[in-house]
């Protein structure tokens, strides 16, 4: 099936299998090799990415239904310099392995979209669907409360 997707900007015009996974379309299609295949069942949220400007797992969407979409990853997310999220979790210590990073960060930035000046608990609450092994989410939490504090956080 043909699609067309903007991705970090950039559109691709492509022909996709109907079973290929979005995640698996970012990572050999188009090249955005930051957002992870994590766990393929949507339990560990790894491969969160913007879709239209709202969050998703990557591996529980199916390329063909990207279809016209605007998709932003990890990488597109900065734009020349670090993103005010990224900054801060580097600051704060919020990555061990950096497995989950990509997806953290994602569902963050969704979560300061709708809510630029979040809680401790309204960050734990958007950011429960993403799992972390190593970090016991305090400097995860942390960083995303520091970004929030940033002028200007946009996804």
């Amino acid at each position: 099936m043909k699609i067309t997707v903007n991705v970090d900007g950039v559109r691709y015009d492509d022909d996709v299998e109907p079973r290929l996974l979005l995640v698996h379309y970012l990572r050999e299609q188009a090249g955005r090799t930051g957002t992870p295949i994590g766990c393929d069942t949507s339990n560990c949220g790894a491969c969160t990415v913007l879709m239209n400007g709202m969050s998703v797992k990557s591996c529980s969407v199916l390329a063909v239904q990207a279809d016209g979409a605007d998709i932003v990853t990890i990488q597109g997310l900065a734009n020349g310099e670090l993103h005010p999220l990224q900054r801060a979790f580097h600051e704060e210590h919020a990555l061990q392995c950096g497995y989950c990073t990509p997806g953290m960060i994602m569902a963050a930035a969704d979560l300061l979209r709708d809510n630029p000046h979040p809680t401790e608990e309204e960050v734990r609450d958007g950011l429960e669907g993403n799992l972390c092994r190593c970090t016991g989410y305090q400097n995860i939490v942390r960083a995303v409360l520091k970004a929030a504090g940033s002028a200007g956080v946009t996804a």
